[in-house]
């Protein structure tokens, strides 16, 4: 059975129809398929399809990010990746099973394969945590990645989750910390990453996992601090103003691609990955090869300074610094103008203070 998003509905009735006429056992009994219909509700279909998807509003967007019938992250290590071993527990405390992780083959070459897993169905969701991790998935990623760096294994991250866990034993079990450390980890490896935000990159949860050389991003995945939920709740103080929220964060790819966030947008079907699982099987499988490629000429060093270089750019085209100046430092420099605004300011100040204590003296003075 087929789910529809609530802006869907002239879709839905469409493909009911469509449905009918392809099948010859309808209610008025054994029928001829009119193929000619076929096609032509078809095309409608096609039409209606691209004229909803190419106008997506943001929230829209958030909502196709949602689809319960969207490929996660298992559909991919499983149809992407040969010879997948799966490794469990993070030495600390025990098996987070929203994230899957272990090494796996991508064109005959090992790979370390991470992906925050929701589940398909009711039982998995709740095994699974709805995709949300603990600290303990956050220190299995970290033993998981430097041994993967201490053998020279690129690693390969599908990113999809509301955010991290935001349960009392978490935050119990150091939540914060160990996504810190999940950051630190990840911009201090020496071998290529590529994050993949395949549905929602919510909050630290996503962060914590898209500290990558490479962040690519299908074409109908959010990427925010916060859920528009969230964002309009704190403030708004009114959730129905999702649309506005959404809008403000600007979490949708073009956003984000324009911004400098992310570096790639991998195209999806019309009308959703759920769609069409193949292509976008197809695509995002030629979107990790050419970008793996582009560091195979990279020595380790030169992978850690396009890393480090890349999240220290991000913001800053606007900013103090002039596109010539080096920006492998977190220093911006103040220019003459702001240096002269800031002497008057400080005169004023001084002038101000000055006169002050001279007119409280010659109080004290008129009174003796």
């Amino acid at each position: 059975m087929k789910n529809y998003l609530n802006f869907e509905t002239d879709i839905k009735n469409l493909e009911y129809e469509l449905d009918k006429l392809k099948d010859p056992y309808n209610q008025d009994g054994l029928s001829e398929v009119d193929t000619s219909k076929i096609t032509d509700l078809q095309n409608e279909i096609d039409l209606k399809l691209k004229d909803i998807y190419e106008n997506l509003d943001p929230w829209q967007k958030t909502l196709v990010a949602r689809h319960e019938d969207r490929p996660k992250s298992k559909y991919f290590i499983d149809n992407i990746f040969d010879e997948f071993i799966s490794l469990s527990g993070d030495r600390f405390y025990g098996e987070d099973k929203s994230v899957i992780a272990g090494f796996a083959k991508f064109n005959s070459k090992s790979v370390l394969v991470i992906g925050q897993e929701k589940g398909e169905n009711l039982d998995t969701r709740i095994e699974r945590n709805f995709g949300m991790m603990r600290p303990e998935g956050y220190r299995k990623t970290i033993r998981l990645m430097n041994l993967a760096n201490k053998f020279k294994i690129p690693i390969i991250i599908f990113v999809d989750t509301p955010g991290a866990y935001p349960g009392v034993g978490a935050e119990e079990r150091g939540q914060a910390e160990a996504i810190a450390k999940s950051i630190e980890c990840s911009m201090k490896l020496s071998v290529p990453t590529i994050s993949i935000i395949i549905g929602e990159g919510g909050s630290g949860g996503a962060i914590a996992l898209a500290s990558s050389s490479k962040v690519l991003m299908l074409e109908n995945a959010i990427y925010s601090v916060i859920s528009p939920e969230g964002c309009a709740t704190i403030l708004w103080r009114d959730p129905t103003k999702t649309l506005e929220a959404a809008k403000a964060m600007k979490l949708s790819a073009k956003d984000l691609l324009r911004l400098e966030i992310i570096d790639e947008i991998i195209p999806e079907p019309l009308g959703g990955a759920h769609r069409d699982k193949d292509l976008i099987l197809d695509n995002v499988y030629e979107a990790i090869d050419r970008n793996l490629n582009k560091f195979l000429t990279l020595d380790d060093n030169e992978i850690l300074n396009q890393r480090k270089n890349k999240f220290l750019d991000i913001g800053r085209n606007k900013g103090f610094t002039t596109s010539g100046e080096s920006q492998n430092k977190l220093i911006t420099k103040t220019n003459l103008l702001q240096k002269l605004k800031l002497f008057k300011y400080y005169n004023k100040k001084n002038i101000f203070i000055f006169i002050s204590i001279l007119l409280f003296f010659l109080i004290i003075y008129t009174i003796n």
